[in-house]
C-alpha cells in the first residue's frame, strides 16, 4: 500500500502548513498534495487561500522524500502549456518527485471573482480537460507540438528543460463514465476517487470497461481514493475530533462524512476494506488546525495492514 497526505489550504498559514507537512513526510507518507482553489471551497469563500502550485513548489524545496501534487489542479484556471512548464518546474525542484493532478474545474465561484471563463457547463470543461491533457502529455515527453482545436492553440511549443522523471505521472479527479473515465484510460496513470468502498468498486469497474475500449490494461493506473480519517483511542473521540474540524470548514456535499475514525486498528479495516476492491492507495484528507496526532500514528496503521 501507498499512503497519501493531502492538505485542504483554506484558513492556514505557511508556518502551521510545513509543520505539518514536514511531520508527514517524517512519519513516512508516500505523496503529498495540495488542493487547487484561488477561493476557499468550504466554509466562508472569502477565507484565506494559499495558491496551489507556487505552495507546491516551497514543499517541493524543503522537502527530500516524499511525491508531490496538487490534488487536483482546477484546467480551467492555466493553460495546459503552462501547467506542463509549472510541474515540470517542480519536478525539477524536488529532483524528480511530481505528479501532475488534474481536472475539469467545478467551482464558478473562483472563476466569477477573477474573471476566468467558466464555460457553457460541466460538459464543455470535460471536453477542454480531454484537449488539455493529451498537448500536456506530449509537452512533459518532449515534443515539439503545434495544435488547433477547439479550445488550445500551440505554434510549435515545446517544454524544455524535460522533467527528470522519464515519465512524469499524470493523475486525473473524477468518475464520470462519459467522460472522464474514457480520459483516463487513455491518459492517466493514477487516477482519483471518492466514494465508499462499493461506490468506487462500481467507479472502478467502469474505468476497467473504459481501459478495454482503450485497449489498455487496466492494472496500469494506479487507484487512488480521498478519505477523512481520523485516528483516536476510540471511535467516540475521532467523531468528536471530527466534528470540529466539520464545524468550521464544512466540507462540501459527499465530503463531510468521517470515512475511517477510531482506533489504528478500526481505520485499518476500514482501509482494508479499499485494498480489497483495488484501492491501495488511500489519500488521507487533512484541514486546518492539522490533525497531527493522526498524521505521527501512520507508522502504526502501516503495521496494522502490513504495509510496512
Amino acid at each position: 500500500m501507498r499512503f497519501g497526505a493531502a492538505f485542504w489550504v483554506q484558513r492556514t498559514d505557511w508556518a502551521s502548513l510545513r509543520e505539518a507537512v514536514l511531520r508527514a513526510e517524517a512519519a513516512g507518507f508516500d505523496d503529498l498534495w495540495i488542493d487547487d482553489h484561488l477561493l476557499s471551497d468550504e466554509a466562508d469563500w472569502p477565507d484565506p487561500k494559499l495558491e496551489g502550485w507556487t505552495t507546491l513548489a516551497a514543499l517541493a524545496a524543503i522537502t527530500t522524500r516524499a511525491r508531490l501534487g496538487l490534488m487536483v489542479g482546477a484546467n480551467t484556471l492555466r493553460n495546459p502549456g503552462l501547467v506542463a512548464k509549472m510541474a515540470t518546474t517542480v519536478d525539477h525542484v524536488s529532483g524528480g518527485r511530481a505528479i501532475l493532478g488534474i481536472g475539469a474545474g467545478w467551482f464558478e465561484r473562483e472563476h466569477a471573482a477573477f474573471g476566468f471563463d467558466f464555460g457553457a457547463g460541466f460538459g464543455e470543461r470535460l471536453d477542454r480537460l480531454a484537449e488539455a491533457v493529451p498537448l500536456i502529455r506530449r509537452l512533459l515527453d518532449g515534443e515539439e507540438v503545434s495544435h488547433e482545436g477547439g479550445f488550445y492553440r500551440f505554434d510549435r511549443a515545446v517544454c524544455a528543460p524535460r522533467p527528470v522523471q522519464a515519465r512524469l505521472p499524470i493523475l486525473i479527479g473524477g468518475s464520470g463514465p462519459r467522460k472522464t473515465l474514457p480520459l483516463v484510460a487513455r491518459s492517466a496513470d493514477m487516477w482519483n476517487a471518492y466514494g465508499t468502498p462499493d461506490e468506487v468498486a462500481a467507479k472502478s469497474a467502469h474505468l476497467r470497461d473504459a481501459c478495454e475500449t482503450a485497449g489498455r490494461d487496466d492494472r496500469e493506473v494506479e487507484r487512488t481514493v480521498n478519505l477523512n480519517v481520523v485516528i483516536r483511542d476510540g471511535r467516540a473521540e475521532a467523531e468528536a475530533a471530527w466534528g470540529g474540524w466539520h464545524r468550521e470548514h464544512r466540507p462540501q456535499g459527499g465530503e463531510g462524512r468521517l470515512d475511517a475514525g477510531g482506533s489504528v486498528a478500526d481505520v485499518a479495516a476500514a482501509l482494508a476494506a479499499y485494498r480489497a476492491v483495488g484501492f491501495a492507495h488511500p489519500i488521507l484528507i487533512f484541514r486546518h488546525r492539522w490533525d497531527l496526532a493522526t498524521i505521527d500514528r501512520l507508522p502504526e496503521l502501516r503495521a496494522a495492514l502490513g504495509a510496512d
